[in-house]
């Protein structure tokens, strides 16, 4: 298997986007992402959407994009996997390019939400579920994390789980292209009102639409460009659907799993992870992707939290341009979004946010409550 690079990124800002199509969104990224990485024409493309069918009604995207990002003529294939749709199609375009048979795979992810309603962005993200089961019985997104949260407050207690969105806000303060550019104080998190209790509303990601890109390349073309590179592992899991039919609904196996396969691949401990952006859908879940993924030991990510383990100046900073809660969190675009600013990390770009000389990031993905998971490290090439 041969060595595959970050060679380029580009994104919009997560925003409602009244005046863009979804594909004008994506198509945007994508460019920015080619002339990132100094090169005109690519091998592949694959695209991580997972509602524009039930969204926007249009289906084909693969085509699409190849058409609006000028690159009529490469195979182009459309992947989902509910909120990890982004990184599903990471994967694929990983795989190719490390087998051997491409040189360089353009991958973008891409949701227009502002399209819809909030509830039918809510029917969309039940469909990560059963739909014959919790969405028959109206077991949504949050209030199944509403559950989880109840459960691990019943075992451990919550201290400090709600200052996961403090801590996000506060690293997207200023940031160009977070939904939510403003700090937001632990008092006001806990004085919003309950989505489904105990999760609050300012303890999950708002509704918004944007589109991420990233320009992966093999070995031999990486030595030719004169753009920043950073390697690339990434690896993926599973488990149950349901967080109630596994053998403990506070511990995520496909993140464990995922996790642990990633961090061998790529040969590095635990101790040498420099940040992790985390899937923060929900203050509950940021919690979960600790202590599953074992940067924490269970039910102390919380109190971790309070004492500022996780903020940029931490021993571990966690969502280093704000996170799915304050960057913003359009489903099929987040992991891209994820990978793109980890490589603005790596690369010593990322502006007030610059952490010192981070050596290696890891980013999280889940699809569902946990039902999948996808580890992206990206090391300094």
């Amino acid at each position: 298997m041969g060595r595959v690079f970050v060679a380029g990124a580009g994104f919009t800002k997560v925003a409602e986007h009244w005046d863009k199509s979804l594909e004008q969104l994506m198509a945007e990224a994508a460019v920015k992402a080619i002339d990132g990485a100094g090169i005109s024409s690519v091998n592949s493309i694959y695209v991580g959407n997972a509602l524009s069918e039930f969204l926007q009604e249009q289906s084909n995207l693969g085509a699409i994009i190849a058409e609006e990002s000028g690159l009529v003529g490469a195979p182009a294939f459309r992947v989902e996997a509910a909120e990890a749709s982004g990184a599903a199609a990471l994967y694929a375009g990983f795989c190719e390019v490390a087998s051997g048979m491409a040189d360089a795979v353009l991958v973008v992810g891409g949701e227009k939400l502002s399209d819809g309603l909030a509830e039918e962005v809510s029917s969309g993200l039940m469909m990560g579920g059963r739909a014959w089961y919790e969405g028959f019985i109206g077991a949504e997104f949050y209030s199944l994390n509403a559950l989880l949260y109840k459960l691990y407050a019943r075992r451990f207690g919550d201290e400090g789980i709600p200052m996961f969105p403090v801590i996000s806000h506060e690293h997207a303060d200023g940031v160009s292209h977070a939904q939510y550019p403003f700090k937001l104080s632990l008092e006001k998190v806990l004085s919003s009102p309950f989505l489904a209790e105990p999760l609050r509303r300012l303890e999950v990601s708002g509704i918004g639409d944007g589109a991420a890109a990233v320009i992966l390349v093999g070995e031999d073309l990486a030595a030719k460009l004169k753009s920043p590179k950073a390697q690339l592992y990434v690896s993926a899991a599973t488990d149950y659907l349901s967080p109630f039919e596994r053998e403990d609904p506070l511990r995520f196996q496909s993140v464990a799993l995922a996790v642990s396969q990633v961090l061998d691949r790529a040969g590095v401990d635990r101790g040498e992870i420099s940040f992790i952006e985390l899937h923060d859908a929900t203050s509950i879940m940021a919690a979960l992707c600790l202590e599953s993924s074992g940067f924490s030991p269970p039910g102390n990510a919380g109190k971790l939290a309070m004492k500022g383990e996780f903020e940029l100046s931490g021993s571990l900073p966690c969502n280093t341009f704000g996170g799915l809660k304050a960057r913003g969190h359009p489903l099929g675009a987040t992991a891209i979004y994820q990978v793109a600013e980890s490589y603005l990390q790596l690369a010593e770009r990322a502006g007030r946010n610059q952490l010192d000389s981070p050596r290696a990031g890891l980013a999280l993905s889940i699809g569902g409550v946990g039902a999948e998971a996808y580890a992206s490290l990206l090391k300094r090439a």
